[in-house]
């Protein structure tokens, strides 16, 4: 039997709170291409990312991407809302039907586990630290991270590695 102290090998390992508080074990996304981003409500880059995060959802949710969007309010306090509050302006402003789940922290001591392991997976050239709201992290099938993108990297700019990991089988 497996210790619990094992180092988590993948995505897959970890359980995360969604915006009501539930536990949500990241194993369900097994066999998907994930793109984990972090977000906000009052960012200049929110406009872009949320709306191109839609539309590559709506592109390719059939084909197995789940996009996981984790609030933060690191960056500038530019996500002060509830999550009620954040689950409202996404869904009616930008139709985002993909899972939007607690507001963590992605820096620092407190940092969610899940951004400790997708840090330490894929650090970038100016170390560890996420810069900005709407970092991206592309996750294969398998839950290993693949890349990581900058804030200012454009949702569909991703597309085609994107449909890369989607055709592996």
């Amino acid at each position: 039997m497996a210790s619990q102290s094992a180092q988590p090998q993948s995505v897959h390992d970890f359980t995360v709170k969604d915006a009501k508080g539930n536990d949500v074990n990241l194993g369900i996304y097994k066999g998907k291409v994930l793109l984990i981003v972090n977000v906000a409500s009052q960012c200049g880059l929110t406009n872009s990312n949320y709306t191109e995060l839609t539309d590559l959802y709506q592109k390719y949710k059939d084909q197995g991407l789940e996009i996981l969007a984790f609030p933060c309010n690191q960056f500038g306090s530019q996500e002060p809302g509830t999550n009620e509050e954040i689950q409202q302006f996404a869904c009616t402003r930008f139709k985002a039907e993909y899972p939007i789940f607690d507001k963590v922290e992605v820096n620092g001591s407190d940092s969610a586990p899940i951004y400790k392991f997708l840090k330490s997976s894929k650090g970038s050239l100016f170390g560890d630290n996420i810069k900005w709201n709407f970092a991206k992290f592309l996750v294969d099938k398998e839950g290993h991270v693949v890349d990581r993108h900058a804030p200012t990297t454009s949702p569909l700019s991703l597309e085609k590695n994107i449909k890369k990991l989607l055709e592996k089988a």
